[in-house]
């Protein structure tokens, strides 16, 4: 009678305790980034996020892009100020947005509102004293209607004579001309019009004629 032989066992590789985990894929990061920037009640700094995945900030940046990509194709964008992002809608549904939560459009900008506002976006921070120095008049009342409407805000004083305190534009101010950030910022010379906003062009181009040579 013929013994019977047992099955031949898989081979399986061996362990060693050295062995490496592989990295985490990026598109894992992203999911756990999208669910991130959507429970952030405010714009999310990236240093918080990649202490908070445990990751170095340059992978948060790596799926930063990645989303970004995917977002063009949904209802929603990455919008960033500095080094802090936030989930918003898409600028392109703001109305519809508005139409379906009820909201009125927001009254518009008076011109020199908008003078100031070009003036603090592209020479970011600026303070009073170099607004009011491109503009030659007083920016007070301006520059409080503009903080009231929360499209500036403070970025601390100047180390200068008196310690002005420097403007940069907010994340309202993206909102409101439908930016993903001030990189999206067309340039001043190719200017008619800033986004959503009337503003006469020899206007704007003397704002940044005058900038160039401060």
């Amino acid at each position: 009678m013929e013994e019977s032989v047992a099955p031949a066992q898989p081979q399986l590789p061996e362990l060693s305790l050295n062995t490496v985990a592989p990295a985490e894929s990026i598109p894992a990061l992203t999911v756990k980034l999208e669910s991130i920037l959507y429970a952030a009640r405010e714009p999310a700094a990236i240093a918080a996020i990649a202490a908070t995945l445990g990751i170095h900030t340059q992978d948060v940046e790596t799926a930063l892009h990645e989303l970004n990509v995917v977002f063009e194709q949904r209802g929603v964008r990455i919008q960033r100020n500095g080094n802090r992002v936030q989930l918003v809608t898409a600028p392109e549904n703001a109305e519809l947005v508005q139409r379906f939560l009820g909201i009125e459009e927001t009254t518009r900008l008076s011109s020199a509102a908008l003078e100031t506002l070009a003036i603090i976006a592209y020479n970011q921070p600026a303070t009073k004293p170099q607004i009011e120095m491109i503009r030659g008049v007083n920016c007070d009342g301006v520059i409080a209607t503009l903080e009231a409407r929360n499209l500036i805000v403070e970025l601390g004083r100047a180390e200068t004579v008196g310690h002005p305190m420097r403007y940069g534009v907010s994340f309202d101010f993206l909102r409101h001309f439908g930016l993903k950030g001030v990189h999206e910022l067309p340039p001043v010379e190719s200017l008619d019009v800033l986004p959503k906003e009337e503003m006469d062009r020899d206007q704007i181009s003397d704002v940044r004629s005058q900038m160039d040579a401060s």
